[in-house]
């Protein structure tokens, strides 16, 4: 995943469904330790088997959870490096849910719909949840986390 930047140490993958795009950042990068997030128990169910046979478990974890709640949970508030998230929900939706998750400097990498011509990630927008900056990726956008940012206002927004 050419989107999700190298430093990065732990990601969560909201909304997984079937384990993508987490399952993929856990086989592409073995030093990083990946959580998928779901609140469809019966989905976690068996993604936790595939986990556990794809050789994964000592540093992939499925957890069965509403992102707000979450969120709260002390061992994941704030602790990750980066957010991926493919097909979570509109624009606003998606930066509130990833936000709590962050650390500051973190980076939330999302799936872009085909063809995309205007921008679906304004400043107000980014700027409300903490966002700083947008970047374009075949296929992804990457926005970056910040600290100290209005978030009434910021002045990135992607083309």
């Amino acid at each position: 995943m050419v989107a999700l930047p190298e430093e990065v140490d732990r990601v969560i993958d909201l909304g997984t469904g079937a384990g993508l795009p987490g399952l993929v950042v856990a086989v592409e990068r073995p030093n990083v330790c990946v959580v998928l997030l779901d609140r469809r128990e019966n989905r976690m169910d068996a993604l936790r088997r595939d986990v556990a046979s794809m050789g994964l478990s000592n540093r992939v974890t499925v957890v069965c959870a509403e992102a707000a709640s979450a969120a709260r949970r002390p061992d994941l508030a704030a602790g990750f490096g980066a957010v991926v998230a493919r097909g979570f929900g509109p624009p606003e939706a998606t930066l509130e849910a990833a936000s709590p998750f962050l650390r500051p400097g973190g980076a939330l990498v999302v799936s872009e719909p085909p063809n995309i011509v205007e921008s679906r990630w304004p400043a107000s927008v980014l700027g409300r949840w903490g966002f700083t900056s947008a970047e374009r990726f075949p296929g992804v956008v990457r926005l970056r986390y910040g600290t100290g940012v209005s978030r009434e206002t910021s002045e990135t927004e992607i083309p």
